[in-house]
């Protein structure tokens, strides 16, 4: 019996933790959702409604800065009435479906940087009126750029405070199925800022890499090209001479090659002049030395015209390379994996259609539409396409004679299955004449 009366009481205690965590929690997720809602309407009614009534910025580069914060400001204004009066799962049930807002918004915030920034260095009216709003006593030294940052930096706030409303909630509470929908939808923003920013962050790494080669020859900037790394190796030339030290970016699809442009030249000393681009999509990739401790190596890199020695005196260095080609060219490879299985998927979805229509159109009484239903001809004799309804030629005819013309052997046996007919036929005529 006391067994059972210490169980319970340990299952109580549990249960109080949690619903301590839980208050907690609830308590400082209203407090910074009042914090947050004032700041929003700071932007709105001090920057937006005055902006579009004064006319100091045109309406496509007014909302280009703005995006959605006003229906993000609406929407959060009714999350707040929710979570001052206790109902958090009922506030966040009601507000993920209007999530969209907030995903138009993190798609918009590198563009909206980028046109305010333009706004301000052009727009001197603007730049003034920005300046004076920022100086209300309101805004406790914010700055607008600071503001604007702030939609995508509450995601992760409502992230962690889900997470931890979950988990000390039970799952009998009625809250519980809503708080867990609403980790899912917030989650799903999360993970959208942070592809967003690691798409921003590599647009940034190939614009960069473009401005350091001279002239417009290579071009770096290509749909769905991701940067890995850069540095310095060795490239050994295959006939022996002395290795020289060339600049090398590896891409998520090729390798550049480039050496450095003349340091006496005025404006293109710290650039680089591209070289070569090798494709990685049928690379391999080989470490020809350096696979124990000792002090550099050598890296082979097989393409379908091209053989590339790189060698390297740092140890560590060499080995980071290695990794980095290998792991791009094995996503590259299996990548393109993937679009073949696909592409066979299709043809063989396709042929399979092809079958059925073909058979169903054999059906008496069902009428067909020709121009929609005719498919390829398979590969024909030659000689041309059959006519509609026309049979192939037998054996002697046109079609079939030109066969046996190619084909002695088939002649031949043909020629002993006709002799050994005519026999058996003239034996048959034999014992009926001597009967």
């Amino acid at each position: 019996m006391s067994f059972l009366t210490g169980q319970s009481n340990t299952i109580q205690e549990q249960r109080d933790r949690w619903e301590r965590k839980r208050s907690r929690t609830a308590k400082e997720l209203v407090k910074t959702e009042q914090q947050y809602c004032q700041q929003l309407a700071l932007v709105t009614t001090y920057f937006v409604e005055i902006l579009k009534a004064k006319g100091t910025l045109k309406q496509d580069v007014r909302e280009n800065i703005f995006s959605s914060i006003k229906a993000i400001h609406s929407i959060n204004q009714s999350l707040l009435v929710h979570l001052e009066n206790g109902y958090i799962g009922r506030g966040f049930h009601q507000f993920c479906p209007q999530l969209q807002n907030y995903n138009v918004y993190v798609d918009n915030i590198y563009d909206a940087t980028k046109v305010l920034r333009i706004q301000l260095k052009k727009n001197k009216a603007f730049r003034r009126f920005k300046k004076l709003q920022e100086a209300r006593p309101e805004f406790d030294d914010h700055k607008l750029e600071d503001l604007l940052q702030l939609p995508v930096l509450r995601i992760d706030h409502y992230k962690h405070f889900l997470q931890d409303l979950a988990a000390n909630t039970s799952p009998d509470d009625p809250e519980f199925e809503q708080l867990s929908g609403a980790v899912m939808a917030v989650c799903e923003v999360s993970q959208r800022i942070q592809n967003n920013a690691r798409r921003h962050e590599n647009h940034l790494q190939l614009c960069r890499v473009q401005k350091l080669l001279k002239g417009r020859s290579t071009k770096v900037m290509a749909a769905g090209r991701w940067y890995v790394r850069e540095g310095w190796l060795n490239a050994v030339p295959p006939k022996g001479k002395e290795a020289k030290a060339k600049m090398f970016f590896l891409f998520s699809d090729v390798l550049l090659q480039a050496k450095r442009c003349s340091p006496l030249h005025p404006t293109t000393g710290d650039k680089f002049t591209g070289q070569h681009m090798y494709p990685l999509q049928d690379c391999v990739v080989e470490k020809v030395f350096g696979h124990t401790k000792s002090r550099g190596g050598l890296l082979s890199l097989s393409f379908p015209k091209a053989k590339l020695l790189l060698m390297s005196n740092n140890q560590e260095d060499l080995n980071d390379w290695y990794q980095s080609l290998s792991t791009a060219v094995r996503k590259l490879q299996s990548k393109q994996t993937v679009v073949h299985r696909r592409e066979d998927h299709l043809q063989q979805s396709a042929d399979g259609h092809g079958v059925l229509s073909s058979s169903s159109s054999n059906v008496p009484g069902r009428k067909r539409n020709l121009d929609a239903n005719v498919k390829a001809p398979p590969v024909e004799w030659e000689g041309g396409a059959p006519q509609r309804g026309k049979q192939p030629d037998p054996p002697g005819q046109v079609g079939g004679w030109k066969l046996l013309k190619k084909k002695p052997l088939v002649m031949s046996l043909l020629m002993s299955l006709v002799m050994s007919q005519l026999m058996s036929l003239l034996m048959s005529l034999v014992c009926l004449s001597s009967l």
